[in-house]
């Protein structure tokens, strides 16, 4: 609305574009909520949105030498089996701590248990159809062990590939995971981050003529 009260063409600073006027619940499960919502817009307009409730989840990149552990998995709605990052959440749409759920996917799916685990950030996955988000930990000083994984994922394996390989899997759309992708770019900018780090602290001590 403007200064008039009629509906204006730009919202405020923090105002909704979009505004709920109503949402009903049209199909619910354990993994997921989806509702329909009906909307108003800027300039007044009514619409309905369709949206899908879902925890957020976690994914870990394990890092080992040069490479990752990826994991390999049929997935149904593709109709092909995928690489892609050790990534979950709870059954049953609980929360979970995320550093907890980190460790606890990670153990589930590969049997490795992380001596280290670093929080890169928080995304969102499919911000057009759902406000689920997701949290990337690296996953270093590993040691093996048993896995313990869900009966949707008895099919799963797991397998080490170096970096140059990772991008071969991309390459090749044995990759087509969008969190894997995004936690990859991730990664690759807070290695150059570390890098640069490095560099800046070597000028200082060559600028101080200490070595």
């Amino acid at each position: 609305m403007d200064d008039t009260g009629k509906p204006g063409e730009a919202g405020r600073p923090g105002e909704p574009a979009v505004r709920q006027v109503g949402t009903r619940v049209v199909y619910e499960n354990p993994w997921m909520v989806v509702r329909e919502d009906e909307v108003e817009r800027l300039d007044g307009s009514r619409g309905i949105y369709g949206v899908v409730d879902k925890p957020d989840f976690v994914l870990v990149i394990p890092v080992e030498g040069d490479g990752f552990h990826l994991v390999e998995e049929y997935r149904y709605p593709i109709g092909k089996r995928t690489w892609n990052f050790p990534q979950g959440s709870l059954p049953g749409r609980e929360d979970a701590d995320p550093e907890e759920l980190a460790r606890l996917e990670l153990a589930q799916e590969t049997g490795l248990r992380a001596g280290t685990l670093k929080h890169l950030g928080h995304l969102h996955c499919s911000h057009g159809t759902s406000g689920q988000g997701f949290n990337i930990f690296v996953a270093s000083d590993l040691r093996a062990g048993e896995t313990d994984r869900e009966p949707e994922e008895q099919d799963m394996r797991q397998k080490w590939f170096s970096r140059d390989e990772f991008t071969a899997l991309v390459r090749e759309g044995r990759i087509t995971d969008d969190s894997t992708l995004a936690a990859f770019a991730l990664l690759t900018m807070d290695d150059q981050l570390t890098a640069d780090d490095q560099l800046t602290a070597g000028d200082r001590v060559n600028r101080n003529g200490t070595s």
